[in-house]
């Protein structure tokens, strides 16, 4: 028999998370008929949520012996979510995948059959489309992979999703890179693995809204930057360089000015150009090395990467004292 461990990083999802549950079901009714030797379990990571959600896990997981869930004892964010359901599940599989339906269920079949041969050690989805996002957000988005591409050795597949198939062995993979600064698309790229990537459309949620703003996404894609890449370092190297050598010439063309035109709010406005011009580079180039500094610091006080407040079992004693 195998085991598929299917988890799903929830925050703030009342509104879909019934319809994700009656799906996944359905889902996994359909691939035991058609695979005898699959059993499956279903983690669910509350991620702090502030509605319902865990109210609706607990009465899942009492309706249901395959649920399983982690209540963090704050919002710890989507990264640690997912690695928590890695390290928790105990699959011979392990599917990660979000609540909202974005990622279809119907896609797990044909995932499983990519990865149950040996052929391929993971299967994803990859966006073809993004439907339904704004045309800025979409640029951004578009940006963020070539930058990244461009500056990272670590090749990350524009449009490829967290919506993954993997074995063991490449979850157990995963989770020996521990550090508390996580990029999850940079990691699963970083760890190799031959994967098959499986292109779909976009698909938008059937309920609610993303708990993703536009600020949110571009901080998570700086933290990806920053985590995969030293270039920021080398680029404030070579912009300073430029910049001095432009400060250089302007030096150069006041000093002539000042010889040929007597005029001393020009040389004063100048002046004070390229001060701010200087002033902005150094606060430019101390920023960049001020990130990367607190990733350091960060990983430097090996803080735990989420902290569990209940999960299925421990709530399921708590009610049985209580009788």
């Amino acid at each position: 028999m195998k085991l598929i461990s299917i988890v799903v990083p929830c925050y703030n999802e009342e509104e879909v998370l019934s319809m994700f549950f009656d799906e996944i079901r359905k889902v996994m009714g359909q691939m035991k008929e058609t695979y005898p030797e699959l059993n499956f379990e279903l983690l669910f990571i509350d991620d702090g949520s502030k509605d319902k959600t865990l109210a609706l896990l607990r009465s899942m997981s009492q309706e249901d012996e395959r649920v399983r869930y982690i209540s963090f004892s704050r919002n710890f964010g989507k990264e640690a979510g997912m690695y928590a359901g890695l390290e928790n599940s105990r699959g011979d599989y392990v599917v990660v995948m979000d609540a909202d339906l974005q990622h279809p269920p119907a896609f797990l079949p044909k995932m499983y059959e990519f990865v149950k041969d040996g052929e391929y050690d993971c299967a994803t989805t990859r966006r073809v489309s993004r439907e339904g996002e704004s045309k800025v957000r979409s640029a951004f988005a578009r940006l963020f992979y070539k930058i990244m591409n461009k500056i990272s050795q670590t090749e990350i597949v524009d449009g490829a999703q967290d919506f993954r198939f993997m074995t063991r062995q490449m979850v157990n993979a995963i989770l020996e890179m521990h550090e508390y600064n996580r990029f999850s698309k940079g990691i699963f790229s970083w760890v190799g693995f031959r994967t098959r990537y499986i292109e779909y459309e976009n698909v938008e949620r059937p309920a609610g809204s993303s708990s993703w703003s536009f600020w949110g996404l571009f901080r998570y894609s700086l933290e990806g930057i920053f985590a995969f890449s030293t270039a920021p370092l080398a680029v404030a190297v070579v912009l300073g360089v430029f910049i001095c050598f432009i400060a250089l010439v302007l030096l150069v063309v006041l000093v002539v000015k000042s010889v040929l035109v007597t005029d001393a709010d020009l040389r004063f406005l100048a002046a004070l150009c390229i001060l701010c011009l200087l002033s902005g580079l150094q606060l430019f180039c101390t920023g960049i090395l001020g990130q990367y500094l607190s990733k350091t610091y960060l990983e430097s006080k090996h803080r735990p990467i989420y902290l569990t407040r209940e999960t299925e079992e421990t709530y399921r004693s708590c009610q049985e004292d209580k009788q």
